[in-house]
């Protein structure tokens, strides 16, 4: 197993793998923050570590019955497989809570006192959504990985170092988007729109994923030199 690393084919195929877990795993952030907001902020990291851990573990048992991986696209209920199914379900839910959480962030006033009484229902329930969400956004990423490679060690690889380095900056990155508001409406806008883009890719209609991830960078950068500018003339 060592020796598939001790050649620079494999080395750059594991860096080409770690970077798409990377890339694909921005939805994942924009999920993780939204999910954990009503927890209190000292439950928040636990919720999402615990829940990264399991969906890692899961993942990994998900990655070693690679043989089933087939499965997965051959059509099982009419004209929709199994992977289908699941895109259109986590879409569904991803649009559903974001409208929801739009609606109730626009409409609504927060009550903090009630995240007082916030207890271990609300935290394992966050686990199981993050857990779930995660598997729902690596299918792409391990069916993609398959293809590219059948060396079950290095995609093993790929993903625990992605997991590594997500768990590092999930806490700053999604704590600092619930610190703006406007960067909390942008994230939920986005949330609505991965989930449409799941529902069409469970519809067997392909939308290029690279024009949304643009667009979230687009929207992020212009958002961030709006709060500078406003800091520099608000001082």
């Amino acid at each position: 197993m060592i020796l598939d690393f001790l050649n620079w084919q494999s080395l750059i195929l594991l860096s080409v793998l770690v970077g798409l877990e990377l890339v694909l795993g921005i939805d994942n952030i924009l999920v993780i923050s939204l999910v954990v907001e009503p927890l209190p902020f000292h439950l928040r990291q636990r919720a999402r570590r615990l829940g990264l851990l399991v969906a890692l573990l899961l993942r990994i048992l998900f990655i070693s019955g690679v043989l089933s991986l087939v499965r997965l696209t051959t059509p099982c209920i009419g004209y929709f497989s199994v992977r289908d199914l699941f895109l259109l379900t986590g879409g569904m839910f991803l649009m559903a809570k974001g409208v929801f959480e739009l609606y109730d962030m626009l409409f609504h006033k927060k009550k903090e006192e009630v995240k007082h009484h916030i207890g271990k229902n609300a935290l394992t329930a966050a686990v199981i959504q993050i857990m779930m969400l995660d598997l729902l956004f690596s299918i792409d990423s391990v069916i993609t990985a398959v293809g590219l490679t059948r060396h079950l060690t290095i995609i093993i690889v790929a993903v625990v170092l992605s997991f590594l380095a997500v768990l590092c900056y999930v806490g700053p990155l999604g704590e600092f988007i619930l610190k703006y508001p406007s960067l909390k409406i942008l994230a939920l806008t986005f949330l609505v729109l991965i989930g449409a883009n799941l529902i069409l890719q469970g519809l067997r209609y392909h939308f290029p994923e690279e024009g949304i991830y643009i667009a979230i960078v687009f929207a992020v950068v212009v958002e961030l030199l709006q709060m500078l500018y406003q800091k520099n003339h608000d001082s």
